[in-house]
């Protein structure tokens, strides 16, 4: 058995805009389990990142530690990344941006590594907007050490050890909603079709973008009575729209024959088109996409799509005022700029 990705492509593979062809954004072979929704979520940020499309080599992958920070290896092979200890990428990412505010920075964690552990340094990254994806491969449980419950377990539902969980979970999309991140958003593993423009989407967001994932565990927490496993999701999901990712950079040509859609501009002119059916949720407002959140969980039903989006939001570079030009490439003369210029600064304590 060889762990090694055969070198061999089809020499017709199709190039996207940049010239880079699917393979330019893989990574190594999985050793994940078979099956495992972590796989499908690698999957779907490699064809992401080839549709946008991306340089590989402009994008920076961050994880912690569990079976979702294995991930990174997985993807983008061309890529800068940090594999970080437990429940504090958050930290490390955030130290990475100040020093190169021109690169992308994905985050990539789990519901332990981000609800549990690292739940601080997660509350913090958001309620700061630092310009990132941040990433949340949500199972439910901690799949490196058996399977026990994590703090996204929601109450009641049932794992492969047979024990019901007894305490309340936590709703990571709701708490950034709350924090104030500008883009809040929940996928499913196992829906590629949504789950790929969610992330297109979230790549072109200007500030913090969350993307909740629901990746059932097929070792430890894919039970019938388990909420985060397969047949749970697919029967209890409701989505909050058709979504379409179209980049600036391509014709328009999206059409709906019917309903009616909203139209979702981002920094950078790009555009989310949200198909609008009926009963409808306005997601640029926070109130009511924390009451639907609630109103879900009430129900047992799990929503999917864009849950909460606003821009014009500063992110961390623009509240902090830092350096438009990235701290690694600042010359000494930039960092030292001379005694007169220490004095100017003095005369304005006096």
């Amino acid at each position: 058995m060889t762990f090694t990705r055969p070198k061999f492509r089809h020499p017709d593979l199709p190039p996207n805009a940049l010239g880079y062809t699917r393979r330019d954004y893989e990574g190594a072979l999985s050793t994940l389990c078979a099956g495992c929704g972590h796989d499908s979520i690698s999957n779907a940020i490699i064809q992401a990142c080839y549709e946008l499309p991306l340089e590989p080599h402009r994008v920076v992958k961050m994880s912690g530690i569990g079976c979702s920070s294995k991930t990174p290896a997985y993807f983008l092979g061309r890529s800068h990344g940090f594999n970080s200890v437990h429940g504090r990428m958050p930290a490390i990412a955030t130290g990475a941006n100040m020093a190169n505010r021109d690169l992308l920075y994905l985050g990539v964690s789990g519901d332990g590594d981000t609800a549990s552990i690292g739940l601080g340094q997660f509350t913090h990254v958001v309620r700061r907007n630092l310009n990132m994806v941040y990433i949340v491969m949500n199972n439910g449980c901690y799949g490196l050490t058996k399977g026990q419950d994590s703090a996204t377990a929601d109450r009641g539902s049932t794992s492969k050890k047979g024990a019901p969980n007894l305490f309340e979970s936590i709703d990571l999309c709701e708490l950034a909603i709350q924090l104030g991140a500008g883009f809040v958003a929940r996928g499913f593993s196992g829906d590629k079709i949504q789950l790929v423009p969610l992330l297109k989407a979230a790549m072109s967001h200007k500030g913090f973008s969350l993307v909740d994932v629901i990746s059932p565990c097929v070792t430890f927490n894919n039970t019938n009575a388990s909420t985060k496993s397969y047949q749970y999701v697919r029967d209890h999901a409701e989505a909050t729209g058709t979504l379409d990712f179209i980049p600036l950079r391509q014709e328009i040509t999206t059409e709906y024959q019917e309903g009616s859609t909203q139209e979702v501009p981002l920094h950078d002119g790009s555009v989310i088109y949200l198909y609008k059916g009926e009963g409808a949720r306005d997601i640029t407002n926070r109130r009511a996409a924390m009451d639907s959140l609630e109103s879900h969980r009430v129900e047992s039903r799990i929503m999917t799509g864009i849950l909460y989006f606003q821009e014009g939001i500063e992110d961390t570079h623009e509240m902090i005022k830092t350096s438009q030009q990235p701290l690694n490439a600042l010359q000494q003369e930039d960092l030292c700029p001379g005694n007169a210029a220490l004095q100017q600064l003095m005369e304005g304590y006096r």
